[in-house]
């Protein structure tokens, strides 16, 4: 019998339908999961007639693999990929292949690509974005990890993954944790454009008190501007769904949101790292305090808001609205991308940016025009510090600056949380402010602690101490942290 050009371990949604997509391209699959149920009913289903080799046993699978074999693990991040590892590793033979396709750590790929190499073999960790229906027919794939194993995979991968204009989706993102390091700052842009997308929907539910069904055109003439995306087409998709009793669906969802993490660890990331991720942070803290609905129930009766009674022209704020929805988006993209250059740096990773903006135009959840713009960025200039500083960037911000403010301003006014929109006009405040006053801070820390400063009128990296009370010495902190 023919040997599979890659096997597949793991048959849950994911995995299946990725199975399905590369035996559509062409690929001989073989198929194993740990619940003898999930194989059989493949085999019996959707595998049936199809160029996929199900198996029932790990060293039946592995053996039905040619060399060197490719096996791909779609299962549950954490230990249950530590433990398929341990399995595998006496069946395998020197240079095979193991590709965790899971939402893992990065971290955990940095440790695990270097712990698969010192047995002899390849390990790849590839982000893979699109959700059931991108695995199926088309995903955004991001791989990272033994740079070997890419000649053997890069067939299978740019073969299933989605396609913009004759572009692939997917390229070679680096080594070790890379991929599933990019693939964690894709979700966590997600988070922004997702939290983004709902304040605009809330100031026009809750202020102007549009209707499920002009909210449903708003977003569906909104995604012919440059805010053309998948998330913007869907929640036009959304609005208009209506429930059994004729009334709006979405009206009738609890306001809790849930997550698995992602964003979670791109926050923490960028606080370990010392980056300004504060509109994504937003984003996942809107998501913990949308999680306590009896407290806010509860908070609402007792600090009841007043009244809300838009005078304005309805249309004009919308369009308002729009404009401050683009410019927070832009922030958003700024700062995820400032996290990948400055933990690139500390991992030694030659991240190309341009290339990242290009594999994420489609297949993945963040799909949308706006990412051309990005990827012409990076062309223009592979060293971009900020993308705020790019020509075309710069002047379309300094354009939506004023409907930016009016926007934060009326939602502060008339008390709706717009958390996402109003930390990006601070960080873009922040960022633009030639003086901060991080000058009395650093006096203060100096103060109690003798954490030492820096002064304008001396040289960079040049520390000083003062005795502000007259009490204390001139003995400095042994520590100081920008």
């Amino acid at each position: 019998m023919k040997k599979a050009d890659i096997g597949m371990i793991g048959l849950a949604v994911m995995g299946e339908n990725l199975a399905m997509n590369m035996e559509s391209k062409g690929f001989r699959v073989a198929a194993f999961d740990i619940d003898e149920k999930r194989v059989s009913d493949f085999e019996k289903g959707r595998a049936k007639g199809k160029n996929i080799i199900p198996t029932y046993k790990l060293e039946d699978f592995v053996d039905a693999l040619e060399k060197p074999r490719k096996i791909m693990m779609m299962i549950r991040a954490g230990s249950p990929v530590d433990s398929v590892i341990d399995q595998l590793i006496p069946l395998l033979d020197q240079n095979d292949i193991i590709i965790d396709g899971g939402n893992s750590n990065y971290q955990d790929s940095i440790r695990r690509t270097k712990y698969v190499e010192d047995k002899g073999l390849l390990f790849i960790g590839s982000g893979v974005s699109g959700g059931e229906e991108g695995a199926l027919i088309g995903p955004s794939i991001m791989p990272g990890g033994s740079k070997k194993a890419w000649k053997h995979i890069e067939p299978i991968f740019k073969a299933i993954a989605a396609d913009v204009d004759g572009d692939k989706c997917c390229t070679w993102i680096g080594d070790d944790g890379a991929g599933h390091f990019v693939k964690m700052v894709h979700n966590g842009i997600e988070y922004g454009d997702i939290q983004l997308i709902t304040e605009a929907y809330h100031l026009m539910k809750d202020l102007l008190n549009l209707s499920a069904d002009e909210m449903h055109e708003v977003f569906v003439n909104w995604n012919q501007t440059e805010l053309d995306s998948y998330l913007i087409e869907i929640t036009g998709d959304i609005l208009k769904v209506k429930d059994e009793d004729g009334l709006p669906l979405v009206d009738k969802i609890l306001d809790t949101a849930g997550q698995k993490g992602t964003g979670k660890w791109t926050a923490v990331t960028a606080l370990e790292e010392g980056v300004p991720l504060t509109l994504i942070t937003e984003a996942v803290h809107s998501r913990f305090i949308s999680s306590l609905k009896e407290e806010r129930v509860k908070a609402s009766k007792q600090f009841p808001k007043k009244p809300r009674n838009f005078l304005g022209d309805k249309q004009q704020f919308i369009e308002e609205i729009r404009k401050a929805l683009y410019a927070a988006k832009i922030v958003s993209y700024t700062q995820g991308y400032d996290l990948m250059r400055i933990v690139a740096q500390t991992y030694k990773w030659d991240l190309n940016y341009g290339d990242i903006a290009l594999i994420w135009r489609g297949g993945c959840i963040i799909r949308s025009a706006f990412l051309n713009k990005i990827k012409d960025a990076y062309q223009n200039n592979p060293k971009l510090e900020n993308m705020l500083m790019d020509q075309y960037f710069a002047e379309t911000i300094k354009d939506l600056t004023d409907s930016w403010r009016k926007v934060i301003a009326t939602a502060v006014l008339n008390g709706i949380p717009t958390p996402a929109m109003a930390s990006a006009l601070n960080y873009f405040d922040s960022y633009t402010t030639e003086n901060l006053p991080a000058n009395l801070l650093q006096a203060q820390r100096d103060y109690f602690g003798a954490h030492t400063y820096e002064r304008k009128d001396k040289p960079r990296g040049e520390f000083f101490h003062t005795n502000w009370t007259g009490r204390g010495g001139d003995t400095s902190s042994t520590t100081y942290n920008n």
